[in-house]
């Protein structure tokens, strides 16, 4: 692994980020795809509201994906939704 897999803390301690990236995608997705079928929308559909095409909505869904803010922005107001983002103190 290469020391971009890690974030150290004050004290030096050696985090694995990957984990916690994963998890967090993961967690992101469960969200849209939720939305998204409660609101009886299919791929399809975001993409006529989005521009984001379909076979990329399937793969940020697949979690084969790694989106960029801006398309999750895109898709969270496709969805007639807002994007919100907050950290949280790790736990110990």
């Amino acid at each position: 692994m290469s020391d971009m897999d890690y974030i150290y803390t004050v004290d030096n301690e050696e985090i694995l980020i990957e984990p916690i990236q994963r998890s967090t995608r993961n967690n992101i997705i469960r969200q849209y795809v939720s939305c998204r079928k409660k609101k009886k929308m299919t791929q399809e559909d975001l993409f006529k509201r989005t521009g984001i095409s379909r076979p990329n909505i399937a793969r940020f869904e697949s979690g084969k994906y790694n989106p960029s803010l801006e398309m999750m922005v895109r898709i969270a107001a496709g969805l007639d939704m807002q994007l919100d983002i907050n950290l949280q103190a790790m736990q110990e």
